[in-house]
């Protein structure tokens, strides 16, 4: 595993190779711009199913929010600022512990940028993990987490917060997964060169 501050680029010479053993790339957007525009129904889904879990244990109130009856008030706490970093590099190491050997691949990235945190791998992928990957953060943070807070009546303002935060976050990883579940067949194995990402069925390698 390598820590770094640099997405991993995209090498031509790997996708000739990629393309000559057969290898289909997926159809996906080429750009973090595109890829958020098409990821606002998964972005508004995801925030529904975790505002509803979290209002069966413990409704968002308005003052929580800063609105009463008669003036809305913003208060900036600099504490969340901290806690939203947690978040970020929490919310990126859900997807590092599912790629196999991840501590021993020289293959495999986990960084921090402008626009956020990242992990990529280009390691063989089966389709069935990578969907495990794809979706442990939302998953874990945005639909278990809240149950157990609520059963354990753990809730307050700030962990409302993260987990709706956590799940809008995870909108691009739900669009990654429906074109994943939409394109690639049950048993086919799937790997990345850069931002691009390729799959083969199993028996074809």
């Amino acid at each position: 595993m390598r820590i770094t501050t640099k997405l991993p680029q995209y090498h031509e010479n790997v996708h000739v190779e990629l393309m000559n053993n057969e290898w289909i790339p997926l159809k996906e957007p080429q750009s973090l711009g595109r890829a958020t525009l098409l990821s606002i129904p998964f972005m508004l889904i995801n925030a529904l199913i975790a505002f509803g879990i979290i209002h069966i244990f413990s409704p968002i109130t308005y003052q929580e929010i800063g609105l009463t009856s008669d003036s809305l008030s913003i208060t900036i706490d600099f504490s969340v600022i901290f806690f939203l970093l947690v978040l970020v590099i929490f919310h990126e190491c859900l997807h590092l512990i599912f790629i196999p050997n991840f501590l021993r691949s020289e293959k495999t990235w986990i960084g921090l940028t402008l626009f956020g945190g990242f992990v990529a791998t280009e390691e063989k992928i089966p389709k069935s993990r990578y969907i495990l990957i794809t979706i442990a953060p939302f998953i874990i943070l945005s639909v278990i987490l809240p149950f157990l807070l609520g059963f354990l009546g753990l809730f307050a303002t700030v962990l409302k917060f993260l987990i709706l935060i956590n799940a809008i976050a995870s909108s691009v990883d739900m669009l990654n997964l429906f074109l994943v579940m939409k394109q690639v067949p049950k048993q086919a194995i799937l790997i990345s060169n850069g931002q691009k990402t390729y799959w083969k069925a199993l028996g074809n390698d």
